[in-house]
């Protein structure tokens, strides 16, 4: 395993190229018919039974965040028989590197919900889901100056904060049910048993970085982190550092003895849907509520106030192939930031209660009372999740030309960028299928991997009776 601090740096790419974020179709909340209606809102329940294919049911893909891996990746000007180089890069000018980055904040998300069996059906005096879940929750937040200090390395102060990763991944069982009250109101709920696979946590807080000489800085700050993943073994190594420092042991790697659940908690979703008129229907919703307990919870911190830091610089442009692999160069950047972070092991410190980031929704929609098959509908979402919370607007055009068949087209804008999307669901006799985008894929690489944070696919197919 390559050593845990290197996430703060590689994540920023790997993230993005693992291409592997799911969050719900928002573009398919006024869907009718789309099935996983109800993953968005547990009031929402739905005309018939169905049973989602094991896996092929539920498939999505996608990046969010307004830190792109176009921004860390640029065309080698020296060719040295490799096309592709880092902004680090001592040819790439400064004002080009760091043109690609937001000026506040650059986060990237990953938001991953695998849906391993879903099956709904009515009975007991309204409508009935259970579904198994896996879910992978990722964010990394990392402000503008930590670039410009790594790129532009001149005589000056730095002082940057609000650094931070966080990661879960937990498996879940969820059951759901809702009915109407009345003929105007309807409520749902569901209740989801979480079981936690690995949780992490740093943060970099007031770090400060004055230049000593052409070669060395003076680093102080916080950093504090936090690490449960059951049969993860820590591992250290001891350095030699100049200023108040001295020598100390920090986290540099990770190996697994055994794999082990290390969480358990209970989650929660709710949600009401009311008629206001016969062509008015507003909606609300919260997902995601409460925690996972995780077990042997690591603590990490900075060993020191203050030492002496002399990495960034170890950029490859010469001739040797073998050493000036993009791998490579990212890989020895990752070294740099674990000896950035500084973090030592301070040893179990017990349980920890941590919740997943709740989702909160709320939707009108107007049907034209000339025309059922045609509505309008606007959605507002917003994921609380600390520093990578984000905001979002959608308005949609939603078309039923025939009962068999529904979907629409959709503008959002949001915390990170402005998008369109779409959904497409056919749903004839026995059976429903369904495709759409929260966020159209713009340009890709040769290898399809999308140069922005934002893009997104979601297709499932489901039995229905």
């Amino acid at each position: 395993m390559k050593p845990i601090a290197k996430y703060i740096l590689l994540s920023c790419t790997a993230l993005v190229a693992a291409n592997a974020m799911a969050q719900e179709l928002n573009s398919a909340y006024f869907t009718k018919d789309y099935k996983f209606r109800h993953d968005m809102n547990p009031a929402f329940g739905n005309d018939n039974g169905y049973f989602a294919m094991p896996i092929l049911g539920n498939l999505n893909a996608g990046v969010r965040g307004n830190l792109n891996v176009d921004a860390f990746i640029f065309d080698n000007p020296l060719g040295n028989g490799y096309s592709k180089t880092t902004f680090m890069n001592p040819e790439i000018p400064v004002d080009k590197a760091l043109a690609g980055f937001n000026k506040g904040k650059n986060i990237l998300l990953e938001d991953l919900n695998l849906t391993v069996l879903s099956l709904g059906f009515k009975a007991f005096g309204g409508y009935n889901t259970m579904s198994v879940n896996v879910k992978e929750r990722a964010g990394l937040s990392l402000p503008y100056d930590l670039f410009a200090f790594m790129k532009n390395v001149g005589n000056k102060t730095y002082q940057f904060d609000d650094m931070a990763l966080r990661a879960q991944a937990y498996g879940e069982v969820a059951f759901g049910h809702s009915r109407n009250i009345g003929d105007k109101l309807r409520i749902g709920a569901k209740v989801k048993i979480a079981v936690g696979a690995g949780y992490g946590n740093i943060d970099l807080k007031d770090v400060k970085v004055d230049m000593t000489n052409t070669d060395q800085w003076t680093v102080s700050g916080n950093a504090k982190g936090e690490l449960s993943v059951g049969g993860l073994e820590l591992k250290s190594e001891r350095k030699d550092y100049e200023a108040k420092s001295g020598s100390y042991d920090y986290v540099n790697d990770a190996d697994f003895d055994s794999f082990k659940l290390s969480g358990f908690g209970f989650l929660f979703d709710l949600g009401a849907i009311y008629k206001v008129t016969d062509d008015i229907t507003v909606s609300a919703a919260i997902t995601d509520l409460g925690t996972i307990r995780w077990d042997n919870t690591h603590l990490l911190q900075t060993a020191v106030e203050s030492f002496t830091f002399n990495g960034f610089q170890n950029v490859s442009v010469n001739e040797d192939r073998d050493d000036n692999t993009l791998e490579k160069q990212l890989d020895r950047y990752g070294d740099d930031l674990a000896d950035f972070a500084h973090l030592k092991d301070m040893g179990d410190q017990g349980a920890r209660s941590v919740g997943v980031g709740a989702t909160a929704r709320l939707g009108v929609e107007y049907t034209l009372p000339t025309y059922k098959a045609l509505s309008f509908g606007a959605l507002g979402t917003r994921r609380f999740n600390g520093p990578m919370s984000w905001t979002e607007g959608r308005v949609s055009a939603n078309y039923a030309p025939f009962n068999w068949l529904d979907g629409g087209v959709n503008f959002a804008a949001s915390t990170f960028t402005t998008s369109v999307g779409w959904v497409l669901n056919i749903h004839p006799k026995a059976i429903n299928i369904y495709v759409g985008m929260d966020h159209l894929v713009g340009k890709t690489s040769k290898q399809f991997v999308p140069l922005t944070s934002n893009a997104n696919l979601s297709l499932g197919m489901s039995i229905t009776w």
